[in-house]
């Protein structure tokens, strides 16, 4: 299931132990890496934020190592991809089940996607990527884009 996770998420993309203070720097981060091969407009890094300011991303998932899945609208995307990046230390990321709380987030998925219909698709594969604790804490010590790949292959 989670192989179609591979067929959009550039190795170019992929941005391992990221040290960053706030969602904000990490979403700037993986957006330049977005636009810089491609997939999406100048646009889109504005959009996200704004976005992810009114409607959270952040997934809780129980424990100390949750994951964010920050996205915007298809107008912003030239091309289907995702981002993908590692921290190093906890980010906080507004809960998107409860925007009051904020969840330290350990991995997070950029999504560009130029179809809305595709939006909760790619969720649920990504969702259905994390479900297993040891393959977050896998995901959070990969060393490269291989060991990504694998995880998430």
């Amino acid at each position: 299931m989670a192989q179609a996770l591979m067929n959009y998420l550039d190795p170019g993309a992929i941005i391992l132990g990221v040290r960053a203070e706030t969602d904000r720097e990490v979403i700037s981060l993986l957006a330049e890496r977005l636009h810089a091969l491609g997939y999406v407009k100048p646009s889109f890094a504005d959009a996200v934020l704004a976005r992810e300011s009114q409607l959270p991303t952040g997934l809780p998932l129980g424990g100390v190592n949750n994951v964010a899945v920050p996205h915007t609208d298809p107008e912003h995307v030239l091309k289907p991809g995702l981002a993908f990046a590692t921290l190093i230390q906890p980010v906080a990321f507004a809960n998107m089940e409860d925007p009051d709380e904020r969840l330290p987030v350990r991995l997070v998925f950029l999504m560009a996607l130029n179809d809305k219909d595709k939006q909760v698709e790619m969720l649920q594969e990504i969702a259905g990527a994390i479900q297993s604790p040891a393959t977050i804490e896998a995901l959070i010590q990969s060393k490269s884009v291989e060991d990504v790949s694998r995880l998430l292959g």
